[in-house]
């Protein structure tokens, strides 16, 4: 019987998860090339990010406020927006996808927002 069965982790979280999306979004607002946004190279993305960064688990209310107090730290801060930033050029170059055509199931968007508006000249893509 798997531990899983048993137990239930659902209190389990890694805050680094939300700094490392709130960072992805805000560099993604102003990003000066066109890049893919499709939930695969999203994914990539912040998987890689998130791979980079020291994890900040807390199982309760008051393992959020260590981990808050750990991301408070600008080196923290630091390796996160660096993490982000190093995440996106890699999927920008190597996208796990042919940028000729959509992801199966996906809505590719190249340097727009969610409404499909693409950069000039890439027709969306």
């Amino acid at each position: 019987m798997a531990l899983t069965d048993t137990y239930n982790f659902d209190n389990l979280k890694n805050e680094s998860e939300t700094h490392i999306f709130n960072e992805l979004e805000r560099q993604l607002e102003n990003y000066p090339l066109p890049i893919c946004r499709c939930n695969d190279c999203l994914g990539d993305m912040a998987a890689i990010a998130l791979n980079k960064v020291e994890p900040k688990y807390r199982w309760s209310l008051l393992g959020s406020l260590y981990t808050a107090s750990a991301i408070g730290d600008e080196e923290y801060r630091n390796s996160v927006r660096t993490a982000v930033l190093d995440a996106v050029e890699l999927v920008r170059r190597n996208p796990s996808h042919d940028t000729e055509e959509t992801p199966p199931g996906e809505g590719s968007i190249y340097a727009g927002g969610p409404d499909g508006a693409g950069a000039a000249g890439t027709g969306g893509r």
